[in-house]
């Protein structure tokens, strides 16, 4: 298990994912909010808004905040004056890092970021000095329980996908960008439930850390997720089964 695979997997089972269902409530509205501002407030001449509607969607979240989100961005609502930023930098043992942000106060932001990274091991770095090690991916997570890897493969080739990869207790499905929507759409018309669906970035190399950097990686990852302007973290550090268990 590894990256952005393996921190889902681990906030789901910490239990963290519920506790925080208001912060991810406000990082979807923002989302949302940008998205009709930039693109218009129609999902369907709008992929990114209705990437991020199926999102909230995902989370449960309630029609009325999506729709609200939805009026702000299109100036229903006062007005919305967010700046998306990505940062970049190194986590404990070299790991590579990209922080996306969405603030309304950027001095702010890259002094908590910078503050974060400090505090657990890490630093921040040029742009483009980690960038050229993610590319950009749909993912969908599956239970192994609801489905065998030979049928899941079969269904999601034959849907547009890339590649089915197994993780611990789940599988996932790894489309191209412009893909994802579509293998998606399939694979919930066959039936199937996600643990999770989205598009995001996938490091080509992993870090292995050992149980100490581990550690620290881990606590930065909360820190991080935990600040109200990041809105994703990708990462691509990798801990062996054994390392995780003696951290849970």
């Amino acid at each position: 298990m590894s990256g952005h695979s393996k921190w889902s997997t681990i906030k789901r089972k910490k239990g963290a994912i519920d506790a925080k269902r208001g912060k991810i409530f406000t990082k979807l509205a923002k989302e949302i909010s940008l998205a009709a501002r930039l693109g218009g407030s129609d999902p369907e001449a709008n992929a990114r808004l209705r990437q991020a509607v199926l999102a909230a969607r995902d989370e449960n979240m309630p029609k009325d905040n999506i729709e609200r989100a939805i009026k702000k961005g299109a100036g229903e609502l006062g007005s919305v004056s967010y700046e998306e930023i990505t940062y970049e930098g190194y986590g404990p043992g070299g790991v590579a890092l990209m922080v996306e942000i969405m603030t309304d106060n950027k001095n702010r932001t890259v002094a908590e970021i910078r503050h974060i990274l400090s505090k657990h091991g890490g630093n921040l770095g040029e742009n483009g000095c980690v960038s050229w090690i993610f590319s950009k991916h749909g993912s969908i997570l599956i239970d192994k329980k609801l489905i065998g890897e030979d049928e899941l493969m079969e269904m999601a080739l034959e849907a547009g996908a890339e590649d089915v990869r197994e993780e611990e207790n789940e599988f996932e499905v790894l489309t191209d960008p412009l893909s994802f929507e579509g293998v998606r759409k399939v694979l919930q018309e066959k039936g199937l439930k996600f643990l999770e669906a989205k598009v995001t970035m996938i490091p080509q190399n992993l870090v292995n850390l050992d149980e100490k950097k581990a550690e620290q990686m881990l606590k930065m990852m909360e820190k991080l997720e935990d600040n109200d302007d990041v809105q994703n973290v990708y990462a691509n550090f990798d801990i062996a089964d054994d390392v995780m268990e003696k951290l849970s």
